[in-house]
C-alpha cells in the first residue's frame, strides 16, 4: 500500500501505523484520516496480523491532533475532518486485535483521545498529554469524554477538559492514563517485547475478551454521534471560530465576548 501521511508496515505478526507528519506535529489532516482507516481495516481483516501498533513520527509528538488549517468553516470541515476521526477511533475498538499505542511525544486533543481509545499504551519519558479543545474553540463530548472518565475516573477527566493543562508521563501513568514509561530510547523496544508476548497468547481468545472487555462503554458510539452532531453546529459559530483564529494566528483567544 502506498501512503503519504502514514507509514504502514506489517512483519512478524505485528501491524504498525506511523503518523507521518512529524513537521506538523503528526496532526491529522483529512488525507492522514482516510489513510489511517484504510491501514486499520486492512489491519482488522489480515488474519496474520495478531496485533496493532499506532505511533508517531520522530520524537517530539505522537499526534497533536487535528490539523487547524485543514478543518475550515461550517458543515465542510466537519464532513471532512471530524468524522473521519470518528471512525478511526471506531476501527481502533472494533479490531478484535490489542491495539497498542506507542506514545513518543505530545499527545494533545484528538491525538490524546487516540491513545485513550486504544487498549494500552506506553509512552517514552518525554511524552506529554493534554485535552485543549475548550482552548481553541472545538470538543470531543463522545468517547473523549465518557470514555476517558471510565479510564481515569471522573474528577480527573473534568480537570483535564476543564482546565486544559498537560501532564507529564509520570503524571500519566500516576492516573492510570498509560501503562508503562520508558527512556524515548527504549520505547519501541518495550512496545516490541509487548508485541511478542501478545502473539504468544490464543488470537481467538483475546479477540473475545476485546469485545467482552468493550461490551460496557459501547453505548458512547451513540454519545459519539449526537456529540458530533452539536460539534458540527458549534463550529459554525462565531466562538469556536475565534477560537481556531486565535490558534492559527498563535494569541490567546477572546471567549469573554460570548459569555455576554
Amino acid at each position: 500500500m502506498e501512503f503519504e501521511d502514514i507509514l504502514y508496515e506489517k512483519k512478524d505478526g505485528i501491524g504498525k501505523i506511523t503518523i507521518n507528519r512529524a513537521e506538523r506535529g503528526n496532526a491529522l489532516r483529512t488525507k492522514t484520516l482516510q489513510e489511517m482507516i484504510q491501514a486499520l481495516e486492512d489491519a482488522k481483516d489480515d488474519y496474520s496480523i495478531g496485533v496493532v501498533v499506532i505511533t508517531g513520527a520522530g520524537n517530539k509528538a505522537f499526534c497533536t491532533g487535528g490539523d487547524a488549517s485543514d478543518i475550515g468553516e461550517g458543515k465542510a470541515g466537519y464532513s471532512r475532518g471530524v468524522k473521519k476521526i470518528f471512525e478511526v477511533e471506531r476501527l481502533v475498538r472494533m479490531c478484535q486485535k490489542p491495539v497498542i499505542a506507542a506514545v513518543n511525544g505530545w499527545a494533545v486533543g484528538g491525538g490524546h483521545i487516540l491513545h485513550v481509545l486504544c487498549d494500552m499504551t506506553i509512552a517514552s519519558e518525554n511524552a506529554r498529554f493534554a485535552q485543549v479543545g475548550p482552548r481553541v474553540g472545538s470538543f470531543e463530548a463522545g468517547f473523549g469524554a465518557a470514555y476517558l472518565a471510565r479510564v481515569i475516573g471522573e474528577k480527573k477527566a473534568r480537570e483535564m477538559w476543564f482546565l486544559c493543562r498537560n501532564y507529564t508521563a509520570q503524571e500519566a501513568l500516576e492516573m492510570g492514563l498509560v501503562n508503562k514509561v520508558v527512556p524515548p530510547d527504549k520505547l519501541m523496544e518495550e512496545v516490541d517485547q509487548w508485541c511478542k508476548e501478545i502473539l504468544s497468547l490464543s488470537t481467538t481468545a483475546l479477540g473475545f475478551l476485546k469485545i467482552s472487555l468493550n461490551a460496557a462503554t459501547d453505548w458512547i458510539y451513540s454519545l459519539q454521534r449526537l456529540a458530533g452532531e452539536g460539534l458540527w453546529q458549534y463550529y459554525a459559530s462565531d466562538e469556536a471560530l475565534e477560537g481556531r483564529k486565535s490558534f492559527l494566528e498563535k494569541r490567546k483567544a477572546d471567549f469573554a465576548q460570548f459569555r455576554k
